[in-house]
């Protein structure tokens, strides 16, 4: 039987944390970071997070299923993707090369497909730690990183665990063409309590200053955000091209947060020997959240893998997200 609640997230806490301040000992950080096309952007202390409304999900509620995370490719061929405007969340991550990789969060709802589906990094189980027992879903990963993801607070769900929950599309090539029915693993989605990440909907803040466009760029990649008016959304635009889904339709989140964190060396490689850079989640540090055309100042803090990640205003008032489809794109700091 799979050990579960706070003693085995305690157990796996401190096994993580072993293996993080190890790499960070032997390979050091680096930095890089955010402005309109995103430059560098200065630190600040963050201010704690003074309330917490009791639906802002960051105590893990018994009564609701776990969320179900998937990881989907992100590669020029793997593209258009499927099933990605129906995530509540999408996490835009930087994997080896530079070249970038996503995790979308379903809570709410489950499109009938989702993919492709690639590999699981070490950064995802500090990333998924703010969630309650989440259901992961990947293709495969590191052999040496898989006896990690068996002992993580979350259910793993690798590509033929459940044969018929997994096929391989006609469209795309190997490796770009493996998708997933996420209702062979969920009888339901489970609803947006499941989000225990700590986010806060509400009320833009007051300030912030017009914004039409922000490019964050990785070393390999990049992300364009465009303010629609019409829509009330932001389109994404990924390596200059727009985001659309299979189907065609436009991915277009309602608040899209440009989180600065230190990206690291781990202690894993590909199978062609490029080291898989580590994301650090847990932490603090700055932040742009762009909601409603306005870009604002923001600070965040996340003490421990178990917690969510709380969003503030400079001065340290709670930061609200505009409801709808959340993007955070994790920068370098």
């Amino acid at each position: 039987m799979r050990e579960t609640g706070r003693i085995r997230r305690g157990a796996w806490t401190a096994a993580l944390l072993a293996v993080t301040v190890t790499g960070s000992l032997m390979t050091g950080c680096t930095s890089g970071g955010g402005a309109a096309d995103d430059s560098r952007t200065p630190s600040r202390t963050p201010s704690p997070n003074q309330s917490l409304e009791p639906s802002d999900g960051v105590t893990p509620r018994p009564d609701v299923g776990p969320v179900l995370a998937v990881k989907i490719d992100n590669a020029p061929d793997a593209r258009p993707q499927t099933g990605l405007d129906a995530a509540d969340v999408v996490y835009a991550e930087q994997v080896e090369g530079g070249l970038s990789r996503l995790m979308a969060v379903f809570a709410s709802t489950l499109p009938d497909s989702i993919g492709p589906v690639r590999s699981a990094r070490e950064s995802d189980l500090e990333l998924l730690g703010q969630f309650h027992d989440p259901k992961l879903a990947f293709s495969g990963a590191q052999h040496k990183l898989l006896p990690l993801i068996d002992d993580a607070p979350l259910d793993p769900e690798p590509a033929g665990k459940v044969p018929d929950a997994w096929y391989r599309g006609t469209g795309k090539a190997a490796p770009h063409n493996l998708y997933l029915r996420p209702r062979r693993l969920m009888d339901s989605a489970p609803g947006d309590a499941a989000l225990t990440t700590g986010f806060r909907f509400g009320p833009a803040p007051t300030g912030g200053t017009p914004e039409t466009s922000r490019t964050v760029r990785f070393p390999s990649a990049r992300f364009t955000f465009t303010w629609s008016p019409d829509r009330e959304r932001w389109l994404v635009a990924m390596d200059g091209t727009p985001t659309v889904t299979t189907d065609g339709t436009p991915v277009a989140p309602a608040t899209v947060v440009i989180q600065y964190v230190k990206v690291r060396p781990s202690q894993y490689h590909d199978f062609l020997g490029n080291n898989s850079p580590f994301t650090e989640s847990v932490g603090s540090g700055t932040a742009r959240v762009l909601r409603d055309g306005r870009a604002f100042e923001a600070d965040w803090t996340r003490p421990e893998a178990a917690d969510g990640t709380r969003f503030t205003t400079p001065d340290g008032t709670p930061m609200n997200f505009a409801r709808g489809q959340v993007w955070v794109v994790l920068a370098e700091a």
